[in-house]
Formats: C-alpha cells, structure tokens, sequence
C-alpha cells in the first residue's frame, strides 16, 4: 500500500475521518498538533465505522466500511460535530446529533447550505 502524506490541515482531521469511514481501503490519519482532536471518534464508532486509536489517541488506522448506521450521537467540539453531520447524512437510518450548538456557532446556517444541497436536515432549538 502507498502511503501518502497530505500535510492536511489539522482542522478539517474530524471531517476527513468521515470521508475515509466510508472509502475504499485503508487510511491512516496522524493528529501531531491537538491531541484531544479526537473526540469524534468514539461517536463515529457508534455509527459502526471501523477505526482502531493507536499512541494514546493520536494515530488512528480508518478502514473504510460499506455503509455507517444512524443512530444518536453527541457532539462535543465544533469539527467533530460537523464531522458527526457529515456522518448522519451519509448513514443509513436517521441520526441525531445532541449538542449541536457547537456547530451552530462555528458554522452559520449550515442547515441552510446542508438542505440547499439536497440534506434533509433539521437544528431543533431546546
């Protein structure tokens, strides 16, 4: 397998895990700049990805799997709960992301821009 290093900015890490949840093959994602950047990633386990932590949270090996499973998820920072929208909307079955506040300070209007694309998706205000 060739690897390949992308140099990828550090705050799209969340969001490209997802893509590479549902991509053919192997990945290996290494986050060397915010050690806690992985809190998305149990929550992604819940959607059944397949993804395996090495060096304390640190290095993570993504294999792609076919489909991911909706379910209920929490977001707890602003990119991983963007990833866990990106996750929802490719899953089967229906997701809810609790906490999504996060991302509705961090994007404004995501709804919007996610519906106007075709996403039937929906913020409900506590």
């Amino acid at each position: 397998m060739p690897l390949i290093n992308l140099g990828f900015p550090t705050d799209m890490q969340p969001q490209l895990m997802t893509l590479l949840s549902i991509s053919k093959g192997e990945s290996i994602i290494e986050e060397n700049i915010f050690e806690a950047r992985n809190k998305h990633v149990a929550e992604l386990l819940r959607m059944k990805a397949d993804i395996i932590s090495l060096r304390n949270g640190t290095t993570f090996i993504i294999k792609g799997v076919d489909n991911l499973q909706g379910t209920v998820v929490e977001a707890k920072d602003l990119r991983g709960g963007a990833s866990l929208i990106l996750a929802g909307l490719v899953a089967e079955g229906s997701t809810i992301v609790l906490n999504s506040s996060f991302v509705q300070r961090g994007y404004e209007n995501i709804e919007l821009d996610l519906s106007n694309l075709g996403a039937n998706i929906k913020f409900i205000k506590k």
